[in-house]
């Protein structure tokens, strides 16, 4: 129950809210840079970027990672561990 409710605290602080989503859903690595700029100011990025590792999310730019840098942060953390 508490994770849950840290899931949706996060996602109402986001500084993407409110924002149009197709922003966040680029077709280019080139494009993906007006989500990522959304995302540096972001206070809740990290948990919005654990999320994703977590969930696999596949698509999209979460916490200021597009998909192919998420692939890159979950390959470094399972060389680490």
């Amino acid at each position: 129950m508490i994770v849950v409710v840290k899931q949706i605290l996060w996602r109402k602080l986001g500084a993407c809210r409110g924002l149009e989503p197709g922003i966040f859903y680029p077709d280019t690595e080139v494009e993906a840079e007006n989500a990522k700029a959304v995302c540096q100011s972001c206070g809740v990025r990290v948990a919005c970027l654990e999320f994703a590792l977590n969930s696999h999310e596949k698509q999209g730019v979460w916490g200021g990672a597009t998909e192919r840098e998420r692939r890159r942060i979950v390959r470094l953390r399972r060389r680490t561990a």
